[in-house]
């Protein structure tokens, strides 16, 4: 039987681009070859796609520094003509890069014009698309809409998913909606504010500090910054907006959470297949081994420091515990209109209540990632779990 041919795609223009890179070089090694046959298509920072770059399959975070898409010699464009479909994927030579002349300067092309009819060849027939992308531009239904327009099958949640669940904001209305319970907070705009007037919003909502103030749109922990309460009001309006400020540079919406006192446990959620009914992994626990009382699950502390924290799957908590963090799972998952996976983060407070923290529909497949190990704990292999979510969107 033949192998049906995979492209990935990796990098993009989000904060996020160097997690999406070591992502991929996870998912690359772990897919099974003899299925499949991967075309790693990677995205550079400014939005151009191509191929023949630095093989990701060798990246890794043990050196320090975070890999890039970056345009090399062999470097070839990769265009779409959207009206081909699977067939759609093309290339054209090194030279061609950023050459307005031949249309170059864009990512779509019409292949029946005939002034770039000759200039580009096809990447060959591609049977579905794995986007290992984090954050805007990638896991926000942008992509996702790209390829339902050209009738390519893809992995993971669909164009309003994506959208709801990158929106912090809008993850919550849905989620409240659905009577599922969240962080309770409140929402500014990082363009156009008073701090006072933030702090006033702060006091009628009655939230109690430490608060997370964190963008809206953005993930990995970008721009997040934790803020203790003050002894006098000046240092109170100083310290949030600083840390508005902090989050404006990513996103201009920008959440101002309570923090929850409880067990930081997430689940991965599992549905390869349209209709099939949501499996939820056992849950795991983030634990953080400073001893520091201001830590907290920062970008360093997921990605750079390896002594900053680990995985505990299944997370130490009651059984019945754990099979309620399952059912918020599944549950989230099916009131944002969740397919192929996600990972849903939650707090489990000292009462035992489940409160949703946030969804992220394409998360991270580092080594060190949650999503795959708390799959791998729940009896679901790295490339079974890849397997799965590939034959689950073919047709």
């Amino acid at each position: 039987m033949a192998k049906k041919r995979v492209v990935v795609l990796y990098g993009g223009r989000a904060d996020e681009h160097s997690i999406s890179c070591i992502s991929t070089a996870g998912v690359l090694n772990a897919m099974d070859t003899e299925r499949f046959e991967p075309i790693p298509i990677g995205i550079t920072k400014d939005g151009k796609w191509i191929v023949g770059g630095e093989d990701p399959r060798g990246w890794n975070l043990d050196g320090g520094e975070l890999p890039t898409v970056k345009i090399t010699p062999e470097t070839r464009p990769v265009l779409l003509d959207p009206s081909l479909g699977k067939d759609g994927f093309l290339v054209g030579e090194p030279g061609d890069l950023g050459s307005a002349g031949n249309g170059f300067d864009s990512n779509v092309v019409n292949t029946s014009d005939p002034e770039t009819h000759h200039a580009v060849t096809s990447l060959g027939h591609v049977d579905a698309v794995l986007p290992v992308l984090h954050g805007p531009y990638g896991e926000d239904g942008t992509i996702q809409g790209l390829l339902e327009m050209m009738g390519v099958p893809y992995v993971g949640c669909g164009v309003f998913a994506s959208a709801a669940c990158m929106d912090k904001h809008f993850t919550k209305v849905v989620l409240s909606a659905a009577g599922i319970a969240t962080a309770p907070g409140i929402t500014v705009d990082a363009r156009n504010f008073t701090a006072s007037d933030v702090l006033a919003q702060i006091d009628e909502a009655q939230l109690t500090y430490p608060l997370f103030v964190k963008p809206s749109r953005a993930g990995s922990s970008f721009g997040v910054t934790k803020v203790e309460a003050a002894d006098d009001r000046e240092t109170q309006l100083d310290r949030l907006t600083a840390a508005i400020a902090a989050g404006g540079e990513h996103d201009w919406k920008v959440l101002i959470e309570q923090g929850i006192d409880g067990h930081e446990v997430e689940c991965a959620v599992l549905c390869a297949k349209p209709g099939d009914e949501p499996e939820a992994s056992w849950p795991g626990e983030i634990v953080l081994d400073h001893q520091d009382d201001d830590q907290f699950y920062d970008f360093d502390s997921k990605y750079m420091d390896a002594s900053a924290s680990h995985v505990e799957v299944p997370a130490n908590l009651p059984v019945s515990v754990l099979e309620d963090v399952r059912d918020v799972a599944r549950r989230a998952f099916k009131a944002v209109d969740g397919a192929g996976l996600s990972r849903v983060d939650t707090f489990v407070t000292p009462d035992g209540s489940v409160i949703i923290n946030e969804i992220n529909t394409m998360p991270g497949f580092t080594p060190i990632s949650m999503y795959p190990k708390a799959w791998e704990a729940t009896g679901v292999s790295y490339t079974e779990l890849i397997t799965r979510l590939i034959e689950g969107v073919l047709r």
